[in-house]
């Protein structure tokens, strides 16, 4: 699904960063960007036609790409599976270098009109940590897994960027509870499923959702976000 990101785009990202603190990804710092990494406009604007936003998005692919890497030289043996959903978020985290340039990036896709971007991005996240932890869903689980674990990250994004504390100790402690509200889900899901919760009054609402398939491996084009041309 990821291809390799154009080397005029990551150019310009990588002199867009340092301006990104004082003007966020906004023209300005695009403007600045272009001028610092010594590219045409037109070059510039032919690799990003929505200027610094495409910058933002390529800013936070490459987060999860960091992220999966650092997680694949991980040594998971021995840990809960909640614990190694923890270490793929603690270690998304990691990888950030300045806070500022996320804060920013938040406030940018809480635009109105890029908030559905900003969606798309943090269910990303959600994907490359299941995906990387070996999730073999294929049916409706697939999308609540992500779906819930996106609720999870955006809440524990927005408590990281406030937190003062020693080692982001607070931030820690946090991952750790909300970690655990996606575990209880899953629980309360899986006794769902066998009917141990609600009994079989769940049977017709099980049959529909054993209907719902997870995007195929050929495309990306199921994803959430994704327009189908119906041509």
């Amino acid at each position: 699904m990821n291809t390799p990101a154009d080397p005029i785009k990551t150019q310009l990202l990588e002199a867009i960063v340092p301006h990104v603190a004082f003007d966020g990804w906004s023209p300005q710092a695009f403007e600045a960007a272009i001028a610092d990494a010594d590219i045409t406009p037109a070059d510039a604007r032919a690799a990003c036609p929505r200027g610094a936003v495409d910058l933002a998005i390529l800013f936070h692919e490459q987060g999860d790409a960091a992220m999966v890497a650092a997680l694949a030289n991980s040594n998971l043996d021995g840990m809960r599976f909640r614990d190694k959903v923890a270490h793929a978020v603690r270690l998304r985290l990691n990888v950030i270098d300045d806070k500022e340039v996320v804060r920013r990036g938040t406030t940018l896709f809480a635009l109105p009109h890029l908030a559905p971007e900003g969606a798309k991005l943090i269910w990303g996240t959600a994907d490359a940590i299941w995906t990387a932890l070996g999730d073999t869903s294929d049916d409706v689980n697939w999308y609540t897994k992500r779906a819930t674990l996106s609720a999870v990250y955006g809440s524990i994004v927005l408590f990281w960027l406030g937190d003062q504390s020693a080692g982001h100790a607070e931030t820690d402690a946090f991952i750790d509870r909300r970690i655990d509200n996606v575990m209880q889900f899953e629980q309360v899901k899986a006794g769902v499923r066998n009917n141990k919760v609600l009994g079989p009054l769940t049977a017709p609402l099980e049959r529909m959702m054993g209907m719902i398939k997870a995007p195929s491996a050929a495309s990306n084009m199921d994803l959430p976000g994704i327009w189908r041309d119906p041509k």
